[in-house]
């Protein structure tokens, strides 16, 4: 009888829990190591400021009360405010895809590998889901491969058996839940491919898996050089350049050939074939290559290939009917009014010691701010990285610290603003390699808006053509230096480059300030806007700030000096003592401002919203706000610069109709409402309340003054008056 009986042995076998618990750390390291990434990827809506990441909540909806911490020994811990809730950041994971961390745990593991990129622990995997597959007559399977949607969610998967008689696949359709490939089939890898500009496509899971331990973006179709052509979707690749790695053998170019032509069906921007070695054996493939310690990223950039669709030609065309035709909305500017425009470049010249690179300084620091400086105006805080070789690291501390903003716009700033310390380089190829890789990882990951280069002539690279007073070196700088960074690290990014004058007769200057700008030939030919900053008269600190607009109307000459460590707007004929007097206007300006603000915010905690009328009405002559008139044109004055925006969705908070009112109920930025929610209790006869974030319906048009639906209720743009650097 005991001829019957199989004996196993288990006592070698790996603990599912210990192996289970090295999987987790492994991957929580991974996504700590890639932090920044992760979130912005898991909430496109994010936002990163002061070391930490705030959304709204584990569903990516915008707002603050989810915050997740960069820094120290809490990096990757997260709690949403609202919720009470919290955990790291593999728990994180698992609530943004609808998961439990733990009883989700081999598909949440399997997600985040195919994020990073890695490939599974083998012993563990192999021992986990053996036990999750039946074992039939082909044995035990002996590699899975999941095919995701570019959302993450589980498609298909693709069981490997290595049986007797050769090795088979199995596909398993996850939404049927059948043994069959889905219908159509799916391409393997698509979070990688939804990011990725280029794709490289190979026969088979294990190519794709080897490509892609590389950092290398990789797919294939199902059942690699067997795919049915007809039945796979191949829609992800559209818009993509596709490069196909086939295998050595004439199977593996025929599959080449039809892969390429349904990529350029499903509208790949060009399709090429790598053609491979000669040298190599008979069904060599990428994931031989990689076992072999084969160059594969230099392959893919200079391997004989054979084009099937080109990319589309460098230079674009337009007729006059399409340009007619288009009614689309021109790009927002980066800094208003057309200063500087998405993949414009600005050159900022002035004279020796006439202040110029203080004033940039100042100048970027409020963009990154989102402050308006001079008149200049950005949409938001923009990302500003300040590549310099003119100051040492102290004294650009020292400047820095100089600069006026108020501190809850010196938050945004300090992060959005990132400066070189003295370089000593030139921009030439050595240059490009340490510049490029620190300007992209500048902002964790997210592209710059702005590039400043100050100044020129201390990076100055012409190639061969000579100096920076020669048409052709400076073209050359311009077009193989400054647009190659550009280029590399965000397309539409604008860049101002700051640049020497040299003299130029009274007469000369007037007919034509931008001749002083030396290589003035190429520079005028190449810039979208020029700008000087320009001293008429030594015996006097006031400067002239001139403008030049190739995508714009033209901007008056203003007259500009550095008052009290800020520089400002001037009039060249005023004293000095009209100047203290503006001073104090401003201050009561600001202090009324502050006080409206303030009063309806707390109102709304008490339970009070008010239209402008009910307002004016309420509080004349009250915290110094003067008689009714004076506060309804504060309040309008107010709307208009975005301080005070308005809701007409009463019901939603419990309050009566707002009448025949233009624009609503007044509303400041983070206003709560509290509210009396039921019965006072029978024991302490304390009321329960009620807690509301209140958000903006319209707002005032500033160019109109109608009343304008908002677009996202979540975002703030406030239209400070000219130099008003106090302005929140």
């Amino acid at each position: 009888m005991t001829e019957n009986i199989v004996w196993l042995d288990f006592n070698d076998a790996i603990d599912p829990r210990e192996a289970q618990l090295n999987d987790t750390e492994a991957l929580r390291a991974g996504l700590l190591d890639r932090l920044e990434s992760v979130l912005l990827y898991l909430f496109p809506q994010g936002r990163i400021r002061g070391g930490k990441f705030y959304v709204g909540d584990v569903d990516g909806n915008a707002g603050k009360s989810l915050v997740v911490e960069l820094e120290g020994d809490r990096r990757g811990l997260w709690k949403d405010f609202a919720s009470d809730e919290g955990g790291d950041i593999i728990d994180l994971w698992a609530r943004s895809q609808g998961l439990s961390a733990r009883h989700d745990f081999p598909r949440l593991a399997s997600e985040i590998r195919q994020w990073l990129g890695v490939a599974a622990p083998a012993q563990t995997v192999a021992r986990r889901e053996g036990r999750s597959v039946p074992i039939d007559e082909l044995g035990p399977y002996t590699a899975k491969w999941d095919y995701l949607t570019a959302d993450g969610e589980l498609i298909a998967c693709v069981y490997r058996y290595d049986p007797p008689t050769g090795k088979e696949y199995r596909p398993w359709d996850v939404r049927a839940r059948m043994w069959r490939a889905p219908d159509p089939r799916p391409l393997y890898n698509q979070p990688a491919v939804a990011q990725a500009n280029q794709v490289i496509l190979v026969e088979g899971e294990k190519c794709a898996d080897a490509l892609i331990q590389l950092g290398i973006v990789a797919t294939t179709a199902m059942n690699g050089a067997k795919a049915p052509i007809d039945k796979t979707n191949w829609a992800p690749l559209a818009g993509k350049s596709v490069l196909i790695w086939p295998d050595r053998d004439a199977p593996g170019w025929d599959y080449a050939e039809n892969a390429a032509k349904a990529c350029v069906t499903a509208g790949s921007v060009s399709v090429a074939i790598l053609v491979p070695p000669a040298d190599m054996p008979e069904k060599w493939d990428a994931a031989d290559a990689v076992d072999e310690g084969f160059d594969c990223v230099e392959f893919i950039r200079q391997a004989e290939r054979r084009i099937v669709k080109a990319a589309p030609a460098l230079l674009p065309t337009f007729t006059l009917g399409a340009l007619l035709d288009d009614l689309s909305p021109l790009p927002p500017d980066l800094i208003s009014p057309r200063v500087l425009t998405p993949g414009g470049l600005l050159v900022f010249g002035g004279a020796p010691k006439v202040g110029k690179s203080d004033f940039l300084l100042s100048w970027l620091t409020h963009m990154a701010a989102g402050a308006t400086f001079l008149g200049m105006r950005p949409p938001r805080p923009l990302r500003v990285f300040y590549l310099q070789a003119e100051v040492q690291y102290h004294y650009l501390r020292e400047r820095v610290k100089e600069i006026q903003l108020p501190p809850h716009r010196l938050l945004d700033a300090r992060v959005n603003f990132v400066a070189t310390p003295q370089l000593r380089m030139v921009l030439d190829d050595a240059g490009l390699e340490q510049v490029i890789p620190a300007i992209a990882n500048a902002f964790g990951g997210l592209p710059p808006d702005i590039i400043a280069i100050d100044p020129i002539r201390n990076v100055f690279d012409g190639g061969d053509a000579g100096g920076e007073n020669d048409n052709g070196a400076m073209l050359y700088f311009l077009s193989q230096r400054v647009d190659r960074i550009r280029q590399a690290v965000n397309p539409d990014a604008g860049v101002i480059l700051a640049h020497h004058t040299r003299k130029l007769g009274k007469k000369q200057f007037e007919e034509d300030p931008f001749q002083a700008l030396a290589g003035a030939g190429s520079l005028r030919g190449y810039y979208s806007t020029g700008m000087l900053l320009f001293r008429p008269d030594e015996s006097r600190t006031t400067r002239q700030l001139i403008f030049e607009l190739r995508n714009g109307a033209g901007i008056p000459i203003k007259h500009v000096d550095k008052l009290k460590g800020e520089w400002r707007e001037v009039d060249p004929g005023d004293r000095l003592v009209m100047k203290e007097y503006g001073e104090r206007l401003d201050a009561e300006r600001r202090r009324k401002r502050d006080a409206i603000l303030e009063i309806l915010f707390q109102e709304a905690a008490k339970g009070n919203c008010y239209t402008a009328n009910q307002f004016a009405e309420s509080f004349e002559g009250k915290a110094g706000l003067g008689g009714e008139r004076t506060i309804r044109e504060r309040i309008s004055a107010l709307s208009t610069q975005g301080y005070i925006k308005y809701f007409r969705n009463a019901a939603d908070y419990g309050l009566p109709s707002c009448g025949r009112t233009k624009f609503g109920y007044l509303c400041v930025e983070d206003m709560l409402l509290r509210t009396p929610d039921g019965e006072p209790d029978h024991e302490t006869g304390e009321v329960p309340i009620r807690e509301q974030r209140v958000l903006p319906t319209h707002y005032k048009c500033p160019l109109s003054g109608a009343a304008m639906p908002v677009e996202d209720p979540e975002v703030w743009v406030y239209h400070d008056d000219l130099n008003d650097t106090e302005a929140p």
